[in-house]
C-alpha cells in the first residue's frame, strides 16, 4: 500500500467524500492512453518465467539503482501524460504496477491486471483514476495461437463515465520474433479473437462505446488490423460489416516526426488507438476529433548517429542506455455529453 503523509491522507479523504456524492459534471473530459513500457520486471528470478536476465545476478547485471532509474523514468512520463485510463504492456506482475503507482504523485491509480501465460511473464495491465470514473468489471481473454504456444491475454475492462458504459481492450499481440512471415498467423489469431469479442458487444448494442488500444506489432495497413480486426484509418470505410472500427492513428502513420516505433530505420505505428462508431455518433460519449497524440519530445528520442529519431529506450540488448522505452506513449480524449 502506498504511504501518504497525514496531511495528504486528510486531503485524499476529503476528495473521496466529495467525489462519492458528486457526479462528474456533464461535458467532462477523459484522457485514455496506452504505452509499451519496455520490460518492466522486478528484481527476483521467478522460476516459472523466463525473466532471469532482468533479475539480480542475471546477464544484464541489474541492481537496485538501475531498477529505480527505470521505474522513475516510466513514472515521470505517466505523470506527464495524466491519463485517466492508461493501458500498459510488458509489465511482469502486480507488484511492479503498485511500485509504479507509488512513484506517480498526482494520481492514486487503481490497477487492473491478470497474470498471462506468456513464457517471458510479461502481461498487459491498466491503470485507472477512480476519482474520474467507476470501474464496473474486467476479465482476461485468452488467445489461442496456431502453434499452440502461449501468448499474452487480451484485457477487457468496463467503466462507467458520465452514466455511459465504456469498454476498453488492452492488447499486446505476438511479435515478429522468429520471422515476420512466419508470425503473421499469430497476429491474425489475436485479431480474430478480439473481433469476436467486439462483435458480441455490438450485436447487443450497435452504438456501444469501445476503445481498443495496444502494441499490435503490425502497422495500421496490415491484414491483421484491416481485415481480421476490421479497423481502418479511413472513418468513411467503417460500414459495420467488413470494417467495424476506426483506427485514429492515420496522422502518425509513416510520420518521421511522430512514429510510435522505429525498426530498421523505418517509422512505424505499432501502437494503436482504435474506436467504435459509438464514439463519434454525437450521443453519449464522444471522441474529441484531433485529440489523438503521440507523447513526444527531445528527451524521449535518441539524437545523432544510426538511431537518430528512435525512441530513447532503456536497454539496447544488454547495454544500458538509461532512457525510457523503445515505444512512444499514445493517448486520446473522450468527452461526455453536454
Amino acid at each position: 500500500m502506498k504511504k501518504v503523509s497525514h496531511k495528504k491522507g486528510i486531503l485524499f479523504l476529503l476528495i473521496f467524500q466529495l467525489t462519492a456524492v458528486t457526479p462528474v459534471l456533464a461535458g467532462d473530459t477523459l484522457t485514455v492512453g496506452f504505452w509499451n513500457v519496455e520490460n518492466v520486471f522486478d528484481l527476483e528470478d521467478d522460476p516459472y518465467k523466463n525473466d532471469n536476465e532482468f533479475a539480480i545476478g542475471g546477464k544484464k547485471r541489474i541492481n537496485e539503482g538501475i531498477y529505480n532509474l527505470k521505474m522513475d523514468h516510466v513514472a515521470s512520463v505517466i505523470e506527464k501524460i495524466g491519463a485517466d485510463i492508461l493501458g500498459l504492456c510488458e509489465i511482469e506482475n502486480k507488484a511492479v504496477l503498485k511500485d509504479l503507482d507509488s512513484r506517480v504523485p498526482s494520481f492514486e491509480y487503481q490497477i487492473v491486471h491478470y497474470e498471462s501465460p506468456d513464457f517471458r511473464g510479461i502481461d498487459v495491465a491498466l491503470f485507472y483514476n477512480p476519482e474520474k470514473l467507476w470501474f464496473v468489471d474486467s476479465r482476461k481473454i485468452g488467445v489461442l495461437l496456431p502453434s499452440g504456444k502461449p501468448t499474452r491475454d487480451i484485457l477487457h475492462a468496463i467503466f462507467r463515465f458520465e452514466e455511459q458504459i465504456l469498454h476498453v481492450f488492452v492488447n499486446h499481440w505476438p511479435s515478429k520474433y522468429g520471422g515476420a512471415e512466419k508470425s503473421i498467423p499469430f497476429r491474425a489469431a489475436a485479431a480474430r479473437t478480439l473481433r469476436k469479442e467486439i462483435e458480441r458487444i455490438l450485436e447487443k448494442n450497435p452504438v456501444s462505446e469501445i476503445v481498443v488500444m495496444g502494441d499490435l506489432n503490425d502497422e495500421p495497413v496490415e491484414p491483421s488490423v484491416v481485415e481480421h480486426l476490421g479497423a481502418n484509418m479511413d472513418r468513411m470505410k467503417v460500414n459495420g460489416r467488413e470494417t467495424i472500427l476506426w483506427n485514429v492513428m492515420e496522422k502518425y502513420h509513416r510520420n518521421k516526426k511522430g512514429s510510435t516505433y522505429k525498426y530498421g530505420g523505418k517509422d512505424m505505428v505499432y501502437d494503436h488507438l482504435i474506436i467504435s462508431p459509438g464514439l463519434w455518433d454525437e450521443k453519449g460519449l464522444s471522441f474529441v476529433d484531433g485529440s489523438e497524440w503521440v507523447f513526444d519530445g527531445p528527451d524521449y528520442r535518441q539524437h545523432g548517429g544510426k538511431y537518430d529519431g528512435f525512441p530513447f529506450r532503456f536497454w539496447a540488448g544488454n547495454k544500458l542506455l538509461g532512457g525510457y522505452s523503445d515505444h512512444m506513449p499514445i493517448y486520446l480524449k473522450i468527452v461526455g455529453a453536454e
